[in-house]
């Protein structure tokens, strides 16, 4: 069998002969816009010699055109894509980033970039500010403002060739930590790192392990949570499908300093690429001997196995993630005992997030003293986020803990679109909270978001312009989060049922008084006597938008009115008697009859026969109808 440095060698000497590379984005954002196809188009142009593609050009060295066209994991910019990354290594050209190819730009691409050297302008990406085209990303905004740690591969390597993985330096930190280190100086490394963990409130990653170690008994399990279930998040799956062996290699690390001899990693089953690229992760790290029987050769052995979740939003929480791989239904269990004491089967078990898992390879490899220069002091590292919703520019980032919001909105996501305002982000998803106009210069990290009333969570970080109705955005929250609630405690499940039901009667305009008090009062007890984590932090999004936009939720309970517009039953659409020519198309659209009026003489709305359905707004031409 080879060992880690041979393969690395010969896998490296095979990339430097190379005369181009052509990186095609392959995570679940490109291939859902046609990324595949484009894939094939390269490959099918280039005359496909397995993994290398080869251009006969007549009088040039055929050399020097031999290349690899390969499938990469996602690049982050996902409204964007598909996206493809040129590397003509040998012209002395810098890559080329192209956004929005299509098949029928291939041979474009191939022609000018590969064969020249020169860029294909019209796919390149525009600079937001200047309207200039960016070459590569490292003019882009979006990514050269990022800090990339754990995403450092995504986009650079095939997520399914081992090889390539081990010449990047893959299970090289892991050999050393197992051959080198004790469990124990594993464990108290972690510590000093000061890694919290990526997925909820962010708990330190090495008392977690400490615990488990400690632990007694023979048999332990280390568990990879991949059950990314929030609104509007895609970190864990996007790190899955782009770099799937760092998160085994973390997954090893943390297994041996832990003691666990087996291991599970629970993706939901609605993550198909990501299940199918950790399967052939493992299957081929098995195959090589990095998992399974003794490992490096030492005495340490580690196995480890998918298990698909059934996509239930409570089986994030770790007790009921592990009464599904248990078989059970995926309900909660009290604490104490935790999993660290007495987990799966009984077991001591350590439970870690996938992009914490895919952090620990770093901090070996860079070395504590310099994993804590990035973030900040009590909040090292980088943190993943799927920056989604009002923000002109949507995607997958990687920033240091403490960067603050507006840095991420403007700076990274370009601002708010359409020339509307900011006015919130919720972050954390159902889970987290929400932070108005007066955050924005607040630093991102565990602490602060704590004290702002909000939470980290998974990462999902969803922006309102000032279109968008609070109340509105609390519904739809408590909507998702009484979905999911397993039904175990009353508190939960009755308690985000009677919330969910004041929060309709608001946008309903059928607001009783007293509402927002009881909203209130109900929503604190949810949060302090449910069992987990799930309902406990349910309540967080009403709160919060309560708090923050306390004017707002007036406006819908006392005026019968939303301020954004959006609730329906509280529209009230009138005609300005000035502007209305009478040309009476607004009363040929309305299905009701509630426009009255005669021809070239201005028209009226009965309020009493209008079901607010805003036909007439669009009917409309000299625009004499708005809503008051």
């Amino acid at each position: 069998m080879k060992s880690l440095m041979e393969i690395a060698t010969k896998k490296t000497a095979e990339e430097a002969g190379l005369g181009y590379r052509v990186l095609v984005c392959c995570g679940t954002g490109c291939i859902a816009t046609g990324a595949l196809e484009v894939y094939e188009e390269f490959v099918r142009l280039a005359g496909d010699l397995g993994n290398l593609a080869q251009v006969e050009l007549a009088g040039e060295d055929p050399c020097m055109h031999q290349g690899r066209i390969k499938r990469v994991g996602c690049k982050g910019f996902c409204q964007i894509g598909p996206l493809v990354t040129v590397q003509p290594l040998t012209t002395g050209v810098k890559e080329l980033f192209y956004c929005r190819v299509q098949p029928g730009d291939v041979a474009e691409i191939f022609e000018a970039s590969i064969i020249k050297g020169e860029a294909v302008e019209r796919l390149l990406y525009k600079h937001p500010h200047t309207g200039m085209p960016c070459r590569n990303t490292q003019e882009i905004p979006f990514y050269s403002k990022q800090q990339r740690l754990v995403l450092a591969n995504c986009g650079l390597i095939d997520p399914e060739d081992l090889e390539e993985y081990i010449a990047m330096g893959g299970y090289a930190t892991a050999r050393r930590v197992i051959t080198q280190m004790t469990p124990q100086e594993v464990c108290h490394e972690v510590l000093l790192s000061g890694l919290r963990g990526r997925g909820g409130a962010g708990f330190p990653t090495g008392r977690k392990w400490l615990a488990t170690l400690e632990a007694k008994g023979t048999i332990k399990y280390l568990v990879c949570n991949g059950d990314e279930g929030d609104p509007g998040a895609f970190m864990n799956r996007s790190l899955m499908e782009g770099d799937p062996h760092l998160v085994l290699e973390g997954s090893i690390i943390a297994a041996y300093a832990t003691g666990a001899s087996q291991g599970y990693f629970y993706i939901r089953a609605e993550y198909p690429l990501a299940l199918a690229r950790m399967k052939k992760a493992i299957q081929d790290a098995k195959a090589l001997g990095l998992i399974g029987g003794p490992i490096f050769g030492t005495k340490f052995s580690f196995d480890c196995e998918v298990i698909e979740g059934a996509g239930a939003f409570v089986c994030g929480e770790e007790t009921a993630l592990l009464a599904s791989i248990e078989g059970e239904r995926g309900m909660p269990r009290p604490k104490p005992p935790y999993p660290a004491q007495a987990g799966l089967f009984g077991r001591p078990t350590v439970v870690n997030n996938v992009e914490t898992l895919g952090t620990v390879r770093r901090i070996f490899e860079l070395g504590v003293a310099n994993f804590l220069k990035h973030g900040s002091p009590k909040n090292p590292g980088t943190k993943t986020f799927a920056l989604t919703g009002h923000v002109r520019d949507n995607g997958l980032i990687e920033v240091p803990l403490g960067t603050t919001l507006r840095e991420i909105i403007y700076d990274i996501g370009g601002g708010i679109p359409a020339g509307r305002r900011f006015k919130a982000v919720q972050i954390g998803g159902p889970s987290g909270g929400c932070l108005g106009m007066e955050h924005l210069d607040m630093p991102v990290d565990f602490d602060s978001l704590s004290r702002a009333g909000a939470m980290m969570g998974s990462g999902g970080i969803v922006v309102m312009d000032d279109s968008t109705c609070m109340v509105e955005m609390a519904r739809f929250f408590m909507q998702f989060s009484q979905n999911e609630s397993c039904g175990k405690c009353v508190l939960c499940r009755e308690g985000t049922k009677q919330m969910l039901g004041i929060l309709q009667d608001i946008i309903n305009g059928q607001a009783q008084p007293g509402d927002l008090d009881l909203l209130a009062e109900t929503a604190q007890a949810v949060k302090k006597a449910s069992l987990c984590g799930l309902g406990k932090s349910a309540p967080n999004p009403v709160l919060s938008m309560l708090s923050l936009f306390k004017s707002e939720f007036l406006a819908h309970t006392e005026r019968l009115y939303c301020p954004a517009g959006v609730c329906a039953e509280l529209k009230t659409y009138v005609i300005d008697q000035e502007t209305c020519k009478g040309c009476t198309l607004c009363a040929q659209k309305c299905p009701v009859g509630a426009i009255q009026g005669e021809r070239r003489m201005p028209h009226r709305i009965d309020v009493a026969k209008c079901v607010k359905c805003g036909v007439c707004v669009k009917a409309c031409k000299p625009m004499a109808i708005s809503v008051a």
